[in-house]
């Protein structure tokens, strides 16, 4: 019996030898690719084992809500709050969502797990009366919760200047010296329209440069992040602003995931907010009836909607 077992393994030992041979005579190149990534071909079963193994324990990190992240407050308790006491409180919904959200979100800003973004899907859309998604049309932001930074105003068109844009504080973040993602709004100040100024006053900024699959759909993405809607929402008092997508960034190493025109910024935390801690959905509007600006849902008759999970 020893010998036998002997006698098979002497065979293996000497399949394997050919196969080895045979691979690098046929492939050298790729030999060479992993010897210059400290991969041995000898040990490449032990490295796929090594890579299973952490991809296993990856999957099962992200598939798993963090332990210490609260359950927002049910639908049903939501719409029984505001039934008992809308009328005695006027700002009580925007209340409603700032304690869900301190009592529910992580202190420090991160990527939330898909359970958590639907859930914030229904309670913002419940609470703002704007039907938001985290994944619109196939397309997902890095996060959807990050810090946002002040920026600058963009020129609209060749020969714009910073006092065309209006007046007050804002204008005090000045003109930014080169142009948004997209290029000019118009070509010209005859071409400006309304809805294009509208567009650059209600601007935001997202990281589109850092998405997984940029350089391989870029000229896709380009056209589906022009200009695409997004609710912004400061986690700390609930102000919110639907604001168009109109630049790429800000920079990683800022440690910002977005950033907001100076009346985006002005809006959700005053002419001294510079950044803070916000949450970024996309405004699912097909037919373009969502209009830019401030959102001031505590004017929604609250006690007619129905509070439920889409």
């Amino acid at each position: 019996m020893s010998s036998d077992y002997d006698q098979i393994r002497n065979k293996l030992k000497v399949k394997h030898a050919q196969i080895r041979n045979d691979f690098s005579s046929n492939h050298p190149h790729i030999e060479k690719y992993l010897a210059e990534k400290g991969i041995s071909l000898s040990k490449i079963r032990e490295h796929s084992a090594k890579i299973i193994g952490a991809g296993a324990l990856a999957g099962a990190l992200l598939l798993s809500p963090p332990i210490d992240m609260k359950a927002l407050p049910s639908p049903e308790e939501i719409i029984q709050k505001l039934n008992r006491s809308q009328e005695s409180s006027p700002d009580l919904p925007q209340k409603i969502l700032i304690d869900a959200l301190k009592s529910s979100l992580p202190t420090k800003t991160q990527p939330l797990n898909n359970s958590q973004e639907k859930y914030l899907e229904s309670f913002l859309t419940n609470i703002t009366g704007v039907k938001v998604k985290a994944t619109l049309e196939g397309e997902h932001l890095n996060t959807v919760y990050g810090l946002i930074g002040a920026e600058q105003h963009l020129r609209r068109y060749p020969g714009d200047t910073l006092g065309q844009h209006g007046a007050g504080d804002t204008l005090e973040e000045g003109i930014a010296p080169g142009l948004g993602a997209w290029g000019y709004f118009a070509s010209s100040y005859e071409n400006l329209t309304p809805g294009l100024i509208n567009t650059e006053k209600w601007y935001a900024v997202v990281q589109t440069l850092y998405l997984p699959n940029w350089n391989e759909r870029a000229k896709y993405l380009i056209n589906w992040y022009k200009y695409r809607k997004v609710l912004i929402v400061d986690t700390d008092n609930g102000n919110a602003v639907v604001a168009a997508i109109a630049d790429s960034g800000p920079a990683a190493w800022t440690g910002k995931s977005f950033g907001g025109s100076p009346e985006v910024m002005e809006y959700l935390g005053g002419p001294k907010y510079k950044k803070g801690p916000v949450l970024v959905f996309f405004v699912d509007d097909p037919d373009n009836k969502v209009p830019l600006g401030p959102v001031d849902y505590n004017k929604i008759n609250m006690s007619e909607m129905s509070l439920v999970q889409s």
